[in-house]
């Protein structure tokens, strides 16, 4: 059994239907499972939970109500753009979201269905086997805010899809089919829509079952390659946050709630 600190999480669902195998569910589905800022901090922290509870021998990830996540949502943003406070905590749950889910020892199988936007598409992609229905809908989402890509996209994007083809979809906004993303290689499978869940059961019972040794290992040395990316991510993160306290974000921001392109000044200081 897992331990009495799942009953510590308010947003997220953690459960375990079989022996060893934990599901996190980000549960918000009225929202397209958007993270507010206590599903944020939960989102970054739950990975050392996970990695000291023996119990634990494979995570299984997904949104509830056919949507993974919507990623943050307009009033964590604006909270964000206008309390300096809020801004440096986010800064540093966003850092820990990524090198916590890199250093949990624990295999994590991601299960995504629907749109996967931003920190939820961070814990999507940063899974050790990603599995996305057919329409899924993965869109990083940074730069048509108006702020650069941080979350995870430097870091893992170009290492799965190469620098190009980053470069393309990073810079343009472009969203990505649950299809075409196993086709360059950003998820691991991609299966018929609403089988997302079952396929990614599927593989997390399998790592249950296996060497536990083995496996762990194998994923920390192969995480190693990560590890070394890290001061890209650091940069890329920073810049993100700095971009929040311009101006472009706020245009970014209007746009999105008003569902219109946006229009930006055009102006930077590089």
């Amino acid at each position: 059994m897992v331990g009495a600190w799942t009953a510590t999480y308010r947003r997220l669902i953690l459960r375990e239907p079989e022996p060893g195998l934990l599901e996190v569910v980000l549960s918000r589905p009225e929202a397209l499972n958007a993270l507010d800022a206590e599903a944020h901090r939960e989102l970054a922290y739950v990975w050392r939970d996970i990695d000291a509870d023996p119990s634990v021998r494979v995570v299984l990830l997904y949104g509830a109500g056919g949507a993974f996540s919507a990623g943050g949502d307009f009033e964590l943003i604006e909270a964000i753009i206008t309390d300096a406070e809020v801004c440096m905590r986010l800064w540093k749950e966003a850092r820990d979201l990524v090198y916590n889910l890199i250093h949990c020892g624990k295999p994590v199988v991601s299960a995504i269905e629907g749109p996967a936007v931003g920190a939820g598409l961070a814990a999507a992609l940063l899974a050790d086997i990603s599995v996305a229905a057919r329409g899924a809908r993965l869109l990083d989402g940074h730069v048509r805010l108006g702020v650069p890509a941080g979350d995870h996209a430097v870091l893992v994007w170009p290492l799965l899809i190469g620098l190009a083809k980053a470069k393309y979809y990073l810079l343009l906004n472009e969203p990505l089919s649950g299809e075409e993303a196993e086709r360059l290689g950003l998820v691991s499978l991609c299966v018929e829509d609403g089988k997302a869940y079952e396929t990614a059961l599927g593989i997390a019972r399998r790592l249950a079952q296996g060497s536990a040794l083995a496996i762990r290992w194998t994923k920390y040395a192969l995480n190693n390659w990560l590890r070394m990316a890290g001061p890209l991510f650091d940069t890329s993160t920073a810049l993100e946050f700095l971009g929040f306290r311009l101006p472009d974000v706020q245009e970014g921001l209007a746009a999105l709630r008003e569902k219109r392109p946006p229009r930006f000044s055009g102006q930077a200081p590089l």
